[in-house]
């Protein structure tokens, strides 16, 4: 810019400088993609997956979903009734004890409640490795220890329940709106007082949020333990592959799906009502 024309930018305001924009830099863009592309393509390949193979086998694939679900055996639904049955209560005593269990559990945990970091650091440390256990593991742990049969089952769920509430409760805990706390506290309430006047009332309606939430993610599960044998739908699933009645399969797989669609809207709308 000339001499002039910085005299006439300081006498006029309405005259400005240009201003040019740097050139923005892809570099860093442009690796992480390429990071993001070779990470999905080297997982591919070491495991095994391919493209071309998922279409040669694709009219196989059709074949078996005709029979599957154009031509379900109807006649085999009675003889579903009882095993599913049996699946939903696996998921109600299961999601109960779970639920019971990791209340109090939960309360210990939270770093604001006890305040005692060498009690509550290691149990939250122990409840992570309760969370991180699928319950499938445990329902195969479990039938070796008690044997073949719906208790095995119902105990995987209920430890896999345990698990999971107690790491929601503890953190809804420790959010909670600590100024109740502090007016008990300034009136010389002790810790039981405390629990029951101001924290239970605050995290009451998410604990059984998060039990409904646990019961939708255990009928899901239970549907699946028979593999194991731990009882259930998933015992009868599992013979009528192994038998290759696909017809019966699809029933099965029917059938299910709009159990747990029915159990899982119910839920859902409860939930909602609650938080």
């Amino acid at each position: 810019m000339s001499a002039g024309e910085q005299r006439v930018s300081r006498t006029n305001p309405k005259v400005f400088e240009p201003i040019t924009v740097p050139k923005p830099n892809n570099l860093r863009r442009n690796l992480i993609i390429l990071g993001v592309t070779a990470l999905v393509l080297g997982s591919g390949w070491f495991a095994g997956f391919s493209i071309p193979q998922i279409i040669r086998n694709l009219q196989r694939g059709g074949r078996l979903l005709g029979r599957m679900f154009l031509e379900p055996d109807w006649s085999f639904t009675p003889r579903m009734i009882n095993p599913l049955i049996e699946t939903i209560r696996m998921a109600i005593v299961g999601t109960f004890w779970g639920a019971l269990t990791a209340l109090p559990i939960a309360v210990i945990a939270a770093e604001n409640f006890l305040k005692k970091p060498w009690i509550s650091k290691p149990l939250r440390f122990v409840l992570n490795i309760f969370r991180t256990i699928p319950a499938m593991v445990l329902a195969s742990l479990f039938v070796a220890i008690f044997g073949i049969g719906p208790y095995s089952g119902v105990m995987a769920l209920s430890v896999f329940t345990f698990g999971l509430i107690s790491k929601l409760t503890f953190e809804s805990i420790e959010a909670i709106d600590y100024g109740q706390v502090e007016a008990l506290m300034s009136l010389g309430a002790n810790k039981l007082n405390i629990l029951r006047y101001a924290i239970l009332p605050q995290i009451l309606p998410q604990f059984m949020s998060y039990t409904l939430y646990g019961f939708e993610v255990n009928v899901r599960a239970a549907a699946v333990l028979g593999y194991v044998g731990a009882g259930g739908i998933g015992q009868t699933f599992e013979q009528a592959l192994a038998f290759r009645r696909f017809d019966r399969v699809g029933v099965i797989i029917i059938i299910s799906f709009f159990v747990v669609l029915a159990i899982d809207l119910v839920s859902s709308s409860i939930r909602k009502r609650l938080v």
